[in-house]
């Protein structure tokens, strides 16, 4: 929207030309998302008190966590109202990379939005089915998988690329349908696993998504592409404006859900988030470093699956409790150290995925 005005306004004072650059705009995304945040959060915050739309504790659950009980949730509508401006203002809006990427996460965002609202609002503890929340994402990630592969122009956009080597890539053809949904639906239920401590699951995917903002700009540049040996995906650039919304929108969020929390995210956050850092790894063929990058959110998927399994197979526990954050927490970790340590392994994870832009 801005970037559309800077470009006639260029016409007449050459200064507006800088907004051609995506390191501005994506600068300017950080910062437009991030006032936006820290101006809406306190009113938002104060709203959902008022409205007694808080949040419920499991009685099976730490001790220490029953003091949350009330703490309103649902902020996560803050980070995709944030997410969602600060895109519009900044990116290209005739790039049908950001539209995609910002669709997607709004539907998901809905979804969530749907789930908080039966659990908290109409009080019904199952919230929406599990059935119902699958079809769902279903749907959402089916259809924007085969939009994707509809309308995709270039062999490489449809390439499975493995990190660390220069010439090890596969033509998927249809899998690329099943392998975009997948990772789609997977990341937006992982980070939703992940959202159980104050700050767990925002800071390890502002970092992500930071992340994948640099192989998207670094896979939209020829040149930089070429010289990491990477593909080449002509305006998947653009995305980094997206990306930057996304990061200043979650240290947004973070202000307030820092421990102890003002503010929970809700489905309506982890389930967009998620999905939002599964489509921008889609489409810059970077779905291994995306897993590398968000072992956090892997380990907690994979600590609920084995424990579910080894109760169904031995009627034995592997952990005191899944996931694998609560398991800690049982053993005597206080909260701030257990989110803590997780964001320090997210740091380490995060650099060891940009290391593959250069290792190959």
């Amino acid at each position: 929207m801005l970037l559309k005005l800077a470009l006639l306004l260029e016409n007449y004072i050459d200064v507006f030309r800088v907004f051609h650059y995506l390191t501005l705009r994506a600068i300017l995304g950080v910062l437009t998302a991030l006032v936006i945040s820290l101006l809406v959060g306190p009113g938002m915050i104060h709203r959902l008190s008022r409205y007694k739309i808080g949040q419920s504790i499991r009685q099976d659950g730490p001790q220490s966590h029953f003091s949350k009980a009330g703490t309103p949730t649902m902020g996560g509508a803050l980070i995709l109202v944030s997410i969602a401006i600060s895109t519009l203002l900044w990116a290209d809006l005739g790039n049908r990379y950001v539209w995609v990427t910002l669709l997607l996460t709004l539907a998901f965002g809905g979804i969530g939005f749907v789930d908080d609202y039966k659990k908290l609002v109409l009080r019904n503890s199952k919230g929406l089915a599990a059935k119902h929340k699958y079809l769902w994402q279903s749907i959402f990630g089916f259809s924007a998988a085969l939009y994707l592969y509809s309308a995709a122009t270039l062999p490489t956009e449809t390439t499975f690329i493995v990190p660390f080597f220069k010439n090890v890539f596969f033509d998927m053809g249809w899998y690329y349908v099943l392998l975009t949904y997948l990772v789609i639906v997977g990341s937006s239920n992982a980070v939703n696993l992940t959202d159980g401590l104050d700050g767990l699951a925002i800071m390890p995917t502002v970092l992500v998504g930071g992340a994948l903002g640099i192989f998207a700009y670094a896979s939209g540049n020829s040149h930089f592409a070429e010289y990491l040996g990477i593909p080449f995906l002509p305006k998947s650039g653009e995305l980094v404006v997206f990306c930057g919304a996304l990061v200043g929108a979650g240290l947004g969020f973070l202000w307030f859900n820092t421990y102890p929390a003002q503010v929970f995210m809700g489905d309506v956050g982890a389930l967009a988030l998620g999905a939002a850092l599964g489509i921008l790894a889609v489409l810059v063929r970077q779905e291994i470093v995306l897993m590398i990058m968000g072992g956090i959110f892997v380990m907690e998927t994979l600590s609920v699956m084995l424990q579910v399994l080894s109760f169904k197979m031995t009627g034995r526990r592997i952990f005191r409790m899944a996931p694998i954050h609560h398991h800690f927490e049982l053993k005597g970790w206080p909260e701030p150290r257990v989110i803590v340590r997780f964001w320090i392994i997210s740091v380490v994870l995060v650099l060891s995925g940009l290391a593959t832009l250069k290792l190959r």
